[in-house]
């Protein structure tokens, strides 16, 4: 791997790392008026899926779909302003957190869930159907995999040879259940072994994600139908909202700090510093640009228009 895809792939985690700190540190003001699912912890997986992507491939996310969406290229502007309920939010602020769209950058996401499994598979098809070689990606949870839904996509998908990457994100919860009283002590990505070439690796190794994740999208540009990846990782997080949550009983706080020592950005930020791909002095001016620009995004959304009565109208049928 060469240092400018190194380079990309820290520079793309560390954004939505502090975009999202951005959120955690307003969002007790009560200017965003939305849930919010955060990825904090789980930035590795959108950012090495989607440094493999071209501008006409397509990306479905689920309700925690704040990293995808920057990873895919969104704009910080826009998605404070959405979160604000700003009429120039990237959904004209009716959609708020969990809906984050742009048809402009490939992007599509639902807090349904499974709902955008179905929609990525259509995605697919009409890729095939159109001859093109882009590649429908979909994020799903690990609860996401439970729908019905999905074993219906999976089988159209692969009775057509679509050219679709399922990437289940792992991080063992289902809001505050774990996996272990939802479904059989099994490794997901064996379920669907010998139909999806499946494979499950660390989702907070980024270089991992990239990798392998670029084997998967290099297969479906072949034509050679959809690919599995199970990526292991954590929310640090609660469930919805900006706190931690190993008050609550369902996970312990020696859970949580076990996994934030294998944070993905601090681990690639020391890899980053020893092959000298960035100085120290480097990333901390990055690092310090990069808050300052989430926080002017936030100011600016807070000075935004609000729709009016007639924008809440339209686009309704």
């Amino acid at each position: 791997m060469n240092q400018t895809t190194r380079k990309k792939l820290f520079l793309s985690m560390l954004k939505i790392r502090r975009v999202e700190e951005q959120v955690v540190s307003v969002y007790g003001q009560k200017q965003m008026r939305t849930p919010t699912h955060l990825s904090i912890g789980q930035e590795a997986v959108a950012s090495g899926v989607c440094a493999n992507l071209t501008k006409k491939d397509q990306v479905f996310a689920s309700h925690r779909c704040h990293a995808a969406f920057l990873a895919r290229g969104g704009s910080v502007d826009q998605f404070f302003l959405e979160l604000c309920g700003r009429k120039n939010g990237v959904n004209q602020g009716r959609g708020g957190s969990a809906h984050l769209s742009d048809a402009s950058k490939g992007f599509f996401s639902s807090p349904i869930l499974g709902g955008m499994v179905p929609v990525a598979t259509g995605a697919a098809l009409s890729f095939k159907l159109n001859k093109t070689k882009n590649v429908a990606v979909v994020f799903s949870g690990d609860a996401g995999l439970e729908e019905g839904v999905f074993a219906e996509s999976v089988n159209f998908a692969l009775l057509k040879k679509l050219p679709i990457v399922f990437i289940c994100e792992n991080n063992l919860y289902s809001t505050n259940t774990h996996i272990r009283y939802r479904q059989p002590n099994s490794p997901i990505f064996k379920r669907v072994t010998e139909l999806l070439k499946p494979k499950q690796i660390n989702g907070n190794d980024v270089e991992k994600v990239y990798v392998d994740a670029k084997k998967a999208v290099d297969s479906c540009r072949r034509g050679k139908g959809p690919v599995f990846l199970e990526c292991l990782t954590y929310r640090f997080r609660e469930h919805v909202g900006p706190l931690y949550d190993y008050n609550i009983g369902y996970r312990t706080k020696k859970e949580v700090f076990d996994w934030e020592k294998r944070c993905p950005l601090s681990l690639y930020k020391r890899k980053i510093l020893k092959l000298k791909i960035m100085s120290k002095k480097s990333v901390e001016l990055t690092d310090k640009k990069i808050m300052n620009e989430a926080e002017n995004s936030y100011a600016k959304a807070l000075k935004g228009s609000w729709p009016t009565e007639k924008d809440l109208m339209t686009g309704v049928y």
